[in-house]
């Protein structure tokens, strides 16, 4: 690799990784598995980098990666999931990478929702983090899942159905803010 694709990389790592690793927390709930999750997406990403035609799409291309090493991880070890004891940390680097956060502000009520985030099954919780947390369109979603549209719409549906039926009458007080 040229001497100026590795300085945009290292540029691109230094400037991505807060997101990426919280993205990979978001899948997994633990932060030990995210940072496994981002270093094998950068070796990924680092592997394609002089071939990408639009470096400003990077972000878009490790997300995707992520994602997908993430399912990829789960479909290996069916249903081994170790939730984080302490879902408060999501924010532990204080950073905000200037994303709409879709979690409420009030902590006890982000606590809530990311612990019942951490029960909802893995393909459901990657729509529902894609979507609500990454901010992104169903078209976004359903290409960095591969899948249709309908199926992202679909599994929205049943991924925020799951999420309300452990969050019980407690989603009532959230979405009351």
């Amino acid at each position: 690799m040229s001497p100026e694709h590795e300085r945009l990389f290292d540029e691109f790592v230094a400037g991505r990784y807060a997101a990426l690793r919280r993205t990979g927390y978001l899948l997994c709930g633990d932060w030990h598995l995210a940072e496994d999750l981002v270093q094998t997406t950068l070796v990924k990403l680092y592997a394609r980098w002089s071939r990408l035609q639009a470096p400003e799409a990077a972000y878009g291309y490790a997300r995707t990666t992520l994602v997908r090493t993430y399912l990829d991880i789960r479909r290996r070890r069916g249903s081994q999931e170790l939730a984080s004891a302490d879902p408060a940390v999501l924010l532990e680097d204080g950073r905000d990478d200037g994303r709409r956060d879709a979690a409420p502000a009030d902590p006890e009520r982000r606590l809530a929702l990311l612990a019942a985030l951490a029960r909802v099954s893995p393909a459901y919780r990657a729509v529902l983090v894609l979507r609500f947390w990454e901010d992104q369109s169903i078209e976004s979603t359903a290409a960095a899942l591969r899948q249709s549209t309908g199926a992202v719409k679909s599994a929205t549906n049943r991924g925020l159905a799951q999420l309300r039926g452990i969050l019980g009458d407690s989603v009532h007080e959230i979405a009351a803010g």
